[in-house]
């Protein structure tokens, strides 16, 4: 998409020249301003998308169950997507699959860390072995596969298999449980509304269908500006500032779940998150374009984000609640590994 990118490019090489060289730090503040418009954009369209999508999906008659699994899942994470997706598209394959692996590492690191200090959450009353094994396997694939050096097509089908097959697998969970009596998390999908008129439901599928593609070029090519002028590698950017920038909504999140004491919706948000990214995320991305991997990432990164997911063992099988001495740990290895990211 052209349009994000002359925005970026007018604005810096077409500014009125001045009488001596620009600063570089105003240059830098620029792309940086760029950079948060560019996110601040992704987030409203992707909000704008799940609503429009979600109400237009159940006027046309989609069950509830059907629309949390998979419309709710997609639009949730299509700032995620779009950027991985025109990362690759623009050769720089090291924002996409940074922001994944980034990701990844920091919603287990740093969206469980800050909340765990601001309130104590009770993982020990959540049943998440499930979803959590399943986690770990896509981890364990997502390497075995980053291990070939690229994430090609057959790479991309066998991760896109693996999704349907979980999708499948909740889907008939949920109905089963309906058909016993059981309670269902869920039947109301996040941005419903009943009463939400039609013209509503098009402007929000517009604004969210418009918005996306723009921000996530705006941000992508700041992005690479940034690397650029730092004179650290798309993959870092990645790593850093682009996957910090897409888990903020799951940190806000998670700390209104910790605030209001929902355990399970935080721990839950943060597996169901890390296993759409490694699946949904890069197996769509590398469909459209293939991506080869930064052996940077074979040498350190997929590693770190293999140990922040097994650092929720104990959470998960021995009954740990998560307080603020492991919000502490969590939050300082987090910010350990950033900072050996940028300095090496």
């Amino acid at each position: 998409m052209p349009v994000a990118r002359n925005v970026v490019a007018s604005a810096l090489a077409k500014a009125p020249a001045p009488a001596v060289q620009e600063k570089p730090e105003k240059r830098a503040e620029m792309v940086f301003a760029y950079a948060i418009l560019g996110l601040v954009i992704l987030l409203l369209a992707g909000d704008a998308l799940v609503k429009g999508a979600v109400n237009l999906s159940l006027r046309i008659g989609i069950p509830a169950l059907i629309v949390s699994l998979t419309i709710v899942a997609f639009g949730t994470s299509a700032p995620e997507l779009l950027i991985s997706i025109d990362a690759a598209l623009e050769g720089v394959p090291g924002i996409a699959l940074g922001n994944v692996v980034g990701s990844n590492t920091a919603n287990v690191l740093l969206v469980l860390g800050v909340p765990a200090l601001i309130a104590v959450m009770h993982t020990s009353e959540c049943d998440s072995r499930r979803s959590y094994i399943q986690m770990m396997g896509a981890t364990a694939l997502f390497i075995a596969l980053a291990s070939r050096g690229v994430f090609d097509r057959f790479a991309a089908f066998i991760l896109l298999v693996v999704l349907a097959a979980f999708l499948t697998m909740a889907v008939r969970d949920g109905l089963r449980h309906r058909k016993n009596g059981e309670p269902d998390d869920l039947e109301e999908p996040e941005g419903a509304d009943p009463d939400m008129p039609g013209w509503k439901i098009a402007v929000f599928l517009l604004l969210g269908m418009i918005g996306l593609p723009f921000g996530a070029n705006l941000l992508v090519d700041s992005a690479r500006e940034i690397a650029l002028m730092y004179g650290v590698s798309d993959t870092v950017i990645g790593l850093t500032l682009v996957a910090i920038g897409t888990s903020l909504p799951e940190l806000a999140t998670t700390v209104m779940a910790a605030i209001r004491r929902q355990a399970d919706v935080a721990i839950g948000n943060v597996i169901g998150s890390n296993l759409f990214n490694l699946l949904a995320i890069i197996g769509v991305a590398a469909m459209i374009k293939p991506m080869p991997v930064d052996p940077a990432f074979l040498r350190f990164d997929l590693w770190v984000m293999l140990a922040a997911s097994l650092v929720l063992i104990p959470f998960v099988y021995l009954g740990k609640d998560l307080n603020r001495m492991w919000g502490l740990g969590l939050t300082a290895v987090y910010v350990l590994y950033v900072s050996v990211v940028l300095i090496a």
